[in-house]
């Protein structure tokens, strides 16, 4: 036996779990059906359709244990195994009951050089969790996650695959937990940019509802 299969890196998944949605509950709508043949008649093949069809399941189950995995790949004529590599690729996809709001903590490399891992252990601090793990409220998951793509805005966190919250110190993460324990998701803010500022007044969102001036990110206090 490979000695993978008996020391694995992480947890292997287990070949037939309990499931958490009845045969009943597993069906989509006629809506939701007409809605997924909409997305793979964009693509040549139905696996191009897999993301987006993943994505609805996940909005109508809340998280994508294997039996849903597997309505999902049944419903586009595909192989589970392929569908479950997509879905447990992407760390926006949930394989597990969540909180009601993920704080997704980035810690890359920009993030990590700025802060990221600051960010995280001060969460886990204030949360009581560890990464991976859930407040006994099931308010809060937090989750470690490579590169949020706002390198230039570190450290990073976004809640819940929506809004991000940048250049975070230990105050703004207590105000944004405060917010969200009280209902209130933080709004999209555009940062300025300092090369736009002479064009655009540094704003390249005129659409936003707020933004916010940009600034040198910190240098972490350390990086473990």
């Amino acid at each position: 036996m490979a000695d993978f299969i008996k020391h694995p890196v992480v947890p292997l998944p287990e070949r037939d779990p309990e499931p958490v949605f009845s045969t009943e509950e597993l069906v989509f709508t006629d809506e939701e059906k007409r809605q997924i043949e909409a997305y793979v008649a964009r693509y040549p093949t139905a696996d191009g359709a897999v993301m987006r069809t993943l994505w609805l399941a996940q909005e109508k189950f809340g998280f994508l244990p294997p039996e849903v995995i597997r309505l999902v790949a049944d419903t586009l004529g595909l192989p589970y195994a392929q569908v479950y590599g997509v879905a447990t690729f992407y760390t926006q996809y949930y394989k597990k009951k969540m909180g009601k709001y993920v704080l997704d903590v980035c810690t890359c490399f920009s993030c990590q050089v700025c802060g990221g891992y600051d960010v995280l252990h001060y969460l886990e601090e204030k949360l009581g969790i560890k990464k991976g793990e859930t407040t006994e409220d099931g308010l809060f998951t937090i989750q470690e996650v490579e590169c949020l793509g706002a390198c230039g805005s570190a450290p990073v966190l976004q809640v819940t695959n929506g809004p991000y919250v940048f250049n975070l110190t230990e105050e703004k993460i207590d105000r944004l937990l405060e917010d969200l324990r009280a209902g209130k998701m933080p709004a999209f803010t555009s940062v300025t940019l300092p090369q736009d500022e002479d064009e655009m007044g540094g704003n390249r969102r005129t659409d936003a509802p707020q933004t916010a001036t940009y600034v040198t990110p910190p240098v972490s206090k350390t990086l473990e």
